[in-house]
């Protein structure tokens, strides 16, 4: 195969068996990792270490500030130019991440949502909060009745979302589901790597305390003193945890328990996006990487 994508739940050693293949393949690493893509947290964001990037070209990470508001059709064109430019070059693109949206935004030609201008934006959340969940809520039901069914009146998020995307001509909720469609630009084996489920949710645990040990509240107080966050790059996992313990309003061990049941709840959710991709290969993962590397590369020869 021309393209071979690699998912699975956080904590699934995705990084590890990605740059063992590509080692394999004669490939490069292309990112879809949502939150990698933002300089100045690699820590938080699990980034690859300067051992992983000297052995395996890395792209699409750490190529935006933290005040930048990017987007997935912003992320979609670099992916593209970035698999496009590994192609060229006669080698493999490996994409790795554990984001079904922008899995498939590197792999496919997917329509995307306008873009909403920020100001249009600030007005439906001036209206959600001076009007309420409720009302706000009735106003997409009345508007787009199938974005409503979908969304609950207090996810603030998603309800000024399906309210921007109607203003701009736009859905929420569209008819056909593209997430999961099987059209790829290239041929690409997608391979998905089964982690016991409790393993993951003891490697979540191991890994979450290193992060706190190797210095993540230092990052994430640099961070924030060097610029401002944009509302995409605040979704960052963990930062609010972090941010909360940074003001005070909870101690690290909080921190620390909090981040862990998220990223547990994030790995169920990735689980249950595996399940959903079309073709996938399943590879058993809980065995060293450089073994599981083997079998893929064997399976997409």
């Amino acid at each position: 195969m021309p393209v071979v994508a690699i998912f699975g739940p956080t904590a699934s050693g995705k990084s590890a068996v990605a740059v063992e293949l590509a080692e394999r393949l004669g490939g490069e690493i292309v990112s879809c990792d949502a939150m990698q893509l933002y300089r100045g947290l690699p820590i938080l964001t699990n980034q690859p270490g300067a051992a992983e990037v000297a052995r395996v070209p890395h792209h699409l990470v750490a190529v935006w500030e933290t005040d930048h508001a990017g987007s997935v059709a912003e992320y979609a064109a670099l992916a593209h130019a970035a698999i496009d430019a590994v192609l060229a070059r006669g080698r493999t693109p490996v994409v790795c991440g554990g984001s079904g949206l922008y899995l498939r935004a590197a792999l496919a030609d997917m329509p995307l949502p306008p873009m909403v201008p920020a100001a249009e934006r600030a007005r439906f959340e001036r209206l959600y909060d001076e009007e309420g969940a409720g009302a706000a809520h009735s106003r997409l039901t009345a508007a787009d009745p199938a974005a409503a069914a979908g969304v609950h009146q207090n996810d603030r998020r998603r309800v000024v979302r399906a309210l921007e995307l109607h203003a701009a001509g736009a859905t929420l909720a569209p008819e056909r589901d593209t997430l999961w469609a099987p059209d790829r630009r290239h041929a690409t084996a997608v391979v998905g790597l089964d982690v016991p489920a409790a393993l993951v949710r003891d490697r979540i645990a191991r890994r979450t305390h290193e992060m706190f040990a190797h210095g993540v509240v230092e990052e994430v107080r640099a961070a924030r003193s060097a610029r401002a966050f944009s509302t995409t790059a605040e979704r960052i996992h963990g930062l609010q945890d972090v941010t909360d313990l940074l003001a005070g309003r909870i101690d690290p061990a909080e921190a620390e328990r909090r981040l862990v049941v998220r990223t547990r709840r994030y790995a169920k959710r990735q689980r249950t996006w595996m399940r959903r991709l079309p073709d996938l290969v399943r590879v058993d993962a809980d065995r060293a990487p450089e073994l599981v590397a083997a079998q893929i590369a064997q399976a997409v020869a």
